[in-house]
């Protein structure tokens, strides 16, 4: 592994695998599908937030650069586009470049996926950088934080999302999530979770600072929900200090 590599291999090759069903929201990404409403209401109420935006606007991305790293087969990449971004995705794995390259032709939507390692974007500069559920399954999540932040513009806005490192995410996710079959098994590893103060201290010291923090919760009737309780899963917005 070379000083610019972030990819686990046996990872990509996890999520490789999950490829042919990810757009079948009964499939084995079901669980991302229910996550994908909760994930954009937070990315669109943080950069309206910090960029001004109308949030009535259907376009608001127009003339700004989007990377989605570890975009898998592109449940937030074609939602950014059609916000107006010009978007880029990146993921370690062939198969989902290839399943989203089909579905985002199915369409209509012309999104620039590479499959590889975010250092082949070196020198190039995004006025958003978004990374969901992704930084728990790098090799090297220091590394990671500190290269996606190496890609943002001037004015750039920085948006991850991972589950917290506590009892009720090793019961929710793999307890419960794996162990009935609604995630795929061996997709989580509790121990590599991070908690939102390692997080934080990453994107600190990769030069930014984090304007928010909230958490995302599972409500029985509602599903999963934007809240101030982070302790199953969380996310975490950042700017250019």
């Amino acid at each position: 592994m070379n000083a610019t590599d972030t990819i686990n291999p046996a990872e990509a090759a996890h999520f490789g695998r999950l490829a042919a069903d990810w757009w079948d929201p009964k499939g084995s990404s079901a669980m991302l599908h229910r996550l994908n409403p909760a994930r954009l209401r937070y990315v669109r109420g943080q950069l309206d937030a910090l960029w001004g935006f109308d949030p009535k606007a259907r376009r608001p991305l127009a003339g700004r650069r989007a990377l989605d790293v570890g975009c898998g087969a592109g449940l937030l990449s074609e939602p950014l586009a059609r916000l107006g971004a010009a978007v880029t995705g990146v993921d370690a794995a062939p198969e989902n470049i290839a399943a989203a390259r089909l579905h985002a032709e199915g369409q209509g939507l012309a999104i620039d996926y590479r499959a590889g390692e975010v250092a082949q974007l070196a020198g190039e500069h995004f006025d958003l950088v978004a990374s969901m559920e992704v930084v728990e399954h790098v090799a090297d999540p220091a590394r990671f934080i500190a290269a996606l932040a190496g890609l943002l513009a001037d004015d750039g806005v920085m948006i991850l999302s991972t589950p917290n490192r506590t009892p009720l995410s090793q019961l929710a996710l793999i307890t419960v999530g794996e162990g009935l079959g609604m995630v795929p098994r061996g997709t989580h590893d509790w121990n590599r979770f991070l908690t939102p103060d390692e997080l934080t201290a990453h994107v600190t010291a990769a030069g930014l600072v984090v304007t928010d923090v909230s958490g995302l919760s599972f409500d029985p009737r509602a599903g999963f929900v934007l809240s101030d309780n982070t302790n199953l899963d969380y996310f975490i917005a950042a700017r250019k200090s």
